[in-house]
């Protein structure tokens, strides 16, 4: 399968690029209600600005990669609020748009449509186990519209991303194929496995031979853990590594509140950038204060974001 030619891609041959962190934090921290099934995807419908502004705040603190708010938006998802398929359409469409008006004139700054995992839809943890009970075809048929719908509205890259296992990894990469855009495959993993146990050399070598794929990696993980990942997935697959960890608190459900100690450290950016680690940022629970860390080590030299 070739590949597109692209400038994000061909930067990576050459450099490092920061990605933004969460967005569901960033909307927390300017007062945004993210409780519902559809978590941050709501704001998509009631409060764009909102997205807009949580994108702008990476910008300024010098993030090169913007994730879109198309994680949780499913038409599924939608449809148990009463939006029809046209509407979830234009919500997907949306998303990418929002992003690309935070990136503004910039053209360092690149847009990538979230893809995430069936599971997310469910809204019952699920995305962290994988193993749902659907064949790579049913997975397959359940991405493909909303791809198609995220790829109309022109985005830089798709981030299939939080994958728990390499079944859906397989899936989404069948539902990409014809798209023409490049994309990165992230994983959810816990230790040296995907969430759903498989062993990641297995996991990343699906994107071996695919050369849409410009990066491969983990997101939404323990920093510990990506540690270990990201030079497996160097290893297994050649090709740059994309790796976005959480905080390192873990989520009590019970309480409703986040456990533990902060473990995410812009430091071990080094020592991912030599694992081969090209696309570097945070996922749930790292702000713009951590990512202009991030950006001031891993672009200026210690002078400050651009």
């Amino acid at each position: 399968m070739s590949a597109p030619a692209h400038p994000l891609a061909e930067i990576l041959a050459r450099e490092t690029v920061v990605l933004d962190g969460g967005l569901s934090n960033q909307l927390a921290a300017q007062g945004c209600d993210l409780s519902g099934a559809l978590w941050s995807a709501r704001l998509l419908a009631d409060a764009p600005g909102q997205i807009e502004a949580a994108h702008t705040a990476y910008v300024r603190a010098g993030a090169r990669v913007l994730v879109t708010a198309s994680y949780q938006a499913t038409y599924e998802g939608f449809a148990r609020r009463g939006l029809g398929r046209e509407e979830t359409s234009e919500l997907l469409r949306r998303s990418v748009r929002l992003a690309r008006r935070a990136a503004g004139e910039r053209e360092d700054v690149h847009v990538a449509a979230s893809v995430g995992p069936y599971g997310a839809m469910l809204a019952d943890g699920s995305e962290y186990r994988g193993r749902y009970g659907l064949s790579v075809r049913e997975l397959e048929r359940f991405h493909r519209p909303r791809i198609e719908a995220l790829a109309e509205a022109g985005p830089d890259v798709f981030a299939l991303e939080t994958v728990p296992d390499a079944d859906e990894a397989e899936a989404l990469l069948r539902a990409v194929g014809g798209t023409g855009i490049p994309v990165w495959l992230s994983y959810s993993v816990s230790g040296g496995a995907t969430r759903a146990g498989q062993p990641l050399e297995a996991a990343f070598s699906l994107a071996s031979g695919n050369d849409q794929v410009i990066a491969v990696g983990v997101n939404c993980c323990d920093p510990r853990d990506a540690d270990r990942a990201v030079a497996i997935a160097a290893a297994t697959t050649g090709k740059p590594v994309v790796v976005y960890p959480n905080s390192g608190e873990t989520w009590d459900a019970a309480a409703r509140d986040w456990r533990g100690a902060v473990t995410y450290d812009p430091e071990s950016a080094s020592n991912w950038q030599a694992e081969r680690a090209r696309l570097i940022g945070g996922c749930c629970r790292v702000g713009p204060s951590r990512i202009a860390e991030l950006a001031d080590r891993m672009t200026t030299g210690g002078r400050g974001p651009g």
